[in-house]
């Protein structure tokens, strides 16, 4: 019983994020991080690392999820800190998942879902990034809705699992039939971790409120499962960075991207450094850097 448990602490915590990569920039970002040891006390206030290390749009520009995959927990929270939630997302993307690194670059798992043994993480041999692939294939905003889905085109590992009864409805999207499945609330709100200014957030708790809802496996992230609560800022138009919370404890960062969107709107972007922004940004004005010093 508590591996099976277990199992589905680690799948849940796959349900906030999926795999995938986005183009890669020739370039790797020159950004600059707030000096920090491992002891608490030696990290700099959030507003202080944003008044002392602004970002360069130009920077952000070259960000990919593989350069954000090779970073510590510290240096992601300052990037997250740095950032504003800029307009709310509308239609498919695809994800990653990015597990925080402890400071000797190991993955700390059993940290991630609760102290559960190490063999809980897997599940017929399958590693936890490679359950992530199996199971998503992103996530689709309904902005006008504020409403949204992930996007699943195989239940093989959740019914493996037992985690599925039946066979849940499959919706239409993108011109074919896929499984829409997890519906989340989504509106503007405090973030968990920095709140001096709003982030998206995307609020399972009351999935079943949600049109569509279908019991089995969509409690699984509500408010009878295991409470899942997302909050996301945007890197740059089409590229957001995003914290996973379990019952408000953190559980891991993920990356949400749309291909179309960076394609079309990266240059305007790196020149003026202008984006809609549908959430309250905060009372510290956010410095954005136009040209390298």
């Amino acid at each position: 019983m508590k591996t099976h448990t277990a199992v589905r602490r680690t799948l849940g915590i796959l349900l906030l994020a999926g795999l995938a990569a986005c183009n890669q920039p020739a370039e790797s970002p020159n950004l600059s991080f707030a000096p920090y040891e491992k002891g608490y006390q030696t990290k700099l206030d959030l507003a202080q690392v944003e008044y002392k290390f602004p970002l360069a749009a130009a920077e952000l520009a070259k960000i990919t999820p593989d350069y954000l995959a090779g970073l510590d927990q510290e240096q992601i929270d300052q990037i997250y800190a740095r950032l504003t939630a800029g307009p709310i997302p509308d239609g498919a993307f695809e994800g990653r998942i990015l597990l925080p690194r402890a400071m000797s670059g190991k993955f700390r798992l059993s940290e991630i879902v609760g102290g559960f043994a190490g063999t809980a993480l897997h599940l017929k041999g399958l590693v936890v990034e490679e359950i992530g692939e199996a199971l998503w294939r992103g996530k689709v905003f309904f902005r006008e809705e504020r409403v949204l889905r992930n996007r699943i085109e195989d239940l093989a590992v959740l019914k493996k699992a037992g985690l599925v009864e039946g066979e849940p409805k499959k919706m239409s999207y993108g011109g074919k039939e896929t499984w829409l499945l997890f519906p989340a609330k989504l509106y503007c709100g405090q973030s968990l971790f920095d709140a001096r200014r709003e982030s998206i957030i995307i609020d399972y708790f009351f999935t079943d409120e949600i049109p569509g809802y279908q019991e089995n496996p969509d409690y699984i992230a509500g408010r009878r499962g295991l409470k899942v609560r997302d909050e996301i800022r945007m890197i740059r138009p089409g590229f957001y960075l995003g914290r996973a919370y379990l019952d408000k404890g953190f559980a891991l960062n993920f990356t949400l991207y749309d291909k179309a969107t960076d394609d079309k709107a990266r240059g305007d972007y790196v020149k003026t450094g202008k984006v809609q922004e549908d959430c309250w940004p905060g009372t510290q004005a956010r410095t954005l850097v136009l040209a390298k010093p």
